[in-house]
C-alpha cells in the first residue's frame, strides 16, 4: 500500500490498529486493519471516522514507546459521556495497537504485502498477552510455509491454526490447546490476510473504463484483454494489473485463469463475444458476465451448442444489478455491485430488507 512503501522508505515507524473483538453495532468486525502514520495519516478505517481522532493520539504513544496497547471503545450507553463522540453506534470495539518498524522487520505488513504480490493466502499469530509463555506482547508469528521443504517435519498445532485461519480468512482468537508450551499459555490472535477479488473483463473499449475505476477503489486486480490493438493499451487503464492484446482463439493454450473470481465479456462484437463464452465456459471462473440483452444472451447459447451447459449454472446475463440508469458509470456500477455482493455470499439487497 502507499502509505506503508512511503513510510518504509523513509524509515519512519508506523502504528497498526487491528480489530480484535466487538460487541453491538460497529462499523467494523474482527480483523479490519488501519495504518498510522506520524504525521497522522492512515490507511483504512475502523470506524466512519469518529474514532480516527482518538485512535492517533494512542497511536503516538504506541510508537514513542514501542510497547503494544489494547484500546477499548463502549459507545453503547444513552450518552456516550465517557468518549464524548456522540456517534450513536450502540456497539463496543477492542482495538490493538502495534508498532511497526525495522525493530520487528515491519512486520506483519512486510509478510502481508509479499503474499499479496504472489497472490498466497496466509495468516499470523499476534501474541496480545504473553501471560506465562515468555513469549513478548505484540510480538508476531510468521507462518511456516507449508511444502517449503520435501523432508520438512509435520505442522505443529500453531502452524495448522493458522493454516486453518487462512485457508478460511478466519480473524478470531487462536485455540491451541495442544500447542508447544511457548504458545500454550499465550492469548494471541490470529490475523488472516483477504486477498483481493480478481476480475477479468473480456473488451476493452470505452464503457470499461469506469468498471476498472469502481474496481481499482476497492483494491481488487483487474485484467483486461482485447483483440482491438487500439483498446489494449495499458496506458488507458493505469490501476489495471495487466492488460492483453489477444484474438480470443489464442487464449487456450497461452492464458492462465485460475485465480480469477469473476470475469465479464464486453467487447460489443459478437464473433468475439461468442469466441470468449466458449473459451470460459472451459474454465473454472465461477461467475461469467455477459453484457447486453437476453434475445442477445440467448444466440450466443444457441451458437455456442454443448459448450452452453458448462456455462449456463455460473451465467450472469445481463450482468448487474438492477440499480437503475442507462450511462456507463451506471452500468458499471452495477456490475461492480453484482460481482461485489457474489464475492461475498450476498444476494445484493437492501439493507433495510435484510432479516435481523
Amino acid at each position: 500500500m502507499p502509505l506503508y512503501e512511503r513510510e518504509r522508505a523513509a524509515g519512519r515507524s508506523l502504528v497498526l490498529g487491528v480489530v480484535l473483538e466487538t460487541a453491538g453495532s460497529t462499523y467494523r468486525k474482527p480483523g479490519a486493519l488501519m495504518l498510522i502514520a506520524s504525521d497522522g495519516n492512515y490507511a483504512g478505517l475502523l470506524s466512519g471516522g469518529c474514532l480516527e481522532g482518538d485512535l492517533r493520539e494512542h497511536a503516538n504513544t504506541v510508537r514513542e514507546t514501542g510497547a503494544p496497547r489494547v484500546v477499548s471503545y463502549d459507545l453503547r450507553g444513552p450518552d456516550d459521556l465517557l468518549w464524548g463522540l456522540g456517534v450513536g453506534c450502540e456497539g463496543a470495539m477492542n482495538i490493538l495497537l502495534l508498532r511497526v518498524d525495522a525493530s520487528n522487520d515491519w512486520q506483519p505488513i512486510a509478510h502481508f504485502t509479499e503474499a499479496l504480490n504472489a497472490h498466497r493466502v496466509t495468516a499470523v499469530g499476534i501474541v496480545v498477552e504473553p501471560r506465562t509463555s515468555g513469549r513478548i506482547a505484540g510480538e508476531v508469528i510468521l507462518p511456516r510455509l507449508v511444502g517449503a521443504s520435501p523432508a520438512q517435519p509435520p505442522l505443529s498445532a500453531f502452524d495448522a491454526a493458522l493454516l486453518d485461519h487462512a485457508s478460511r480468512g478466519l480473524a478470531k482468537w487462536l485455540d491451541l490447546p495442544h500447542a508447544d508450551a511457548t504458545l500454550s499459555d499465550a492469548k494471541i490472535f490470529g490475523l488472516a490476510h483477504a486477498l483481493p477479488p480478481r476480475l477479468l473483463l473480456l473488451g476493452a473499449g470505452p464503457d470499461t473504463l469506469p468498471v476498472v475505476d469502481f474496481a481499482a477503489r476497492l483494491g481488487w486486480k483487474v485484467t483486461l484483454i482485447d483483440h482491438r490493438s487500439a483498446y489494449a493499451q495499458p496506458s488507458r487503464f493505469p490501476t489495471a494489473e495487466r492488460v492483453v492484446h489477444s484474438r480470443p482463439d489464442e487464449l487456450g493454450g497461452t492464458f492462465e485463469t485460475r485465480g480469477f473470481n469473476a470475469a465479464v465479456v464486453m467487447s460489443h462484437h459478437l464473433q468475439s463475444d461468442l469466441a470468449y463464452l466458449q473459451w470460459l465456459a472451459k474454465t473454472e471462473i465461477p461467475y461469467v458476465g455477459l453484457l447486453g440483452p437476453a434475445i442477445r444472451r440467448e444466440k450466443l447459447l444457441s451458437d455456442m451448442g454443448q459448450d452452453a451447459n458448462l456455462l449456463r449454472p455460473r451465467l450472469r446475463a445481463p450482468v448487474g444489478l438492477a440499480i437503475g440508469g442507462r450511462a456507463p458509470e451506471s452500468i458499471a456500477l452495477a456490475i461492480i455491485a453484482e460481482i461485489h455482493a457474489f464475492v461475498h455470499g450476498s444476494e445484493g439487497g437492501p439493507f433495510s430488507s435484510a432479516v435481523g
